[in-house]
């Protein structure tokens, strides 16, 4: 009894699916027949694991060229240049080199990029600072 129950709710409540639809799908561009969802089904989505190998690799090993070396230090720029030299300083080297060079000449300091003047326009929206 209670079977039967069930399988004449859950046909009623197929029945109203099929004719009682959700606003969205009764005007607009889902409500056509050619519509597809954006979501894919779980079943859709992937249909194989990413780390499945479909096929092996063919990896060259007959000449010593072009065997594949995946070694990173042989390909590595960075290593190729020459190691940055440092200084300790100690006091003595320090008031030592005060010593030799007391002033500054113009030319010891790089020159100015910006050559050309900032004009201030105080007519600009706030007028500058305010007292």
């Amino acid at each position: 009894m209670a079977k039967s129950v069930s399988t004449a709710a859950s046909s009623l409540v197929q029945n109203l699916r099929r004719y009682i639809k959700k606003p969205w799908q009764i005007t607009g561009p889902c409500a056509h027949p050619e519509y597809l969802e954006a979501v894919p089904k779980a079943t859709e989505y992937r249909l194989r694991c990413p780390a499945t190998i479909d096929e092996e690799a063919i990896v060259p090993s007959s000449d010593p060229e072009t065997v594949y070396n995946i070694v990173y230090h042989g390909r590595d720029q960075r290593r190729n240049s020459p190691p940055i030299r440092r200084y300790v300083l100690k006091k003595d080297n320090v008031v030592q080199m005060m010593n030799e060079k007391k002033s500054f000449d113009v030319s010891d300091f790089p020159k100015v990029y910006l050559t050309t003047t900032v004009e201030e326009d105080l007519d600009t929206r706030g007028g500058g600072y305010e007292k």
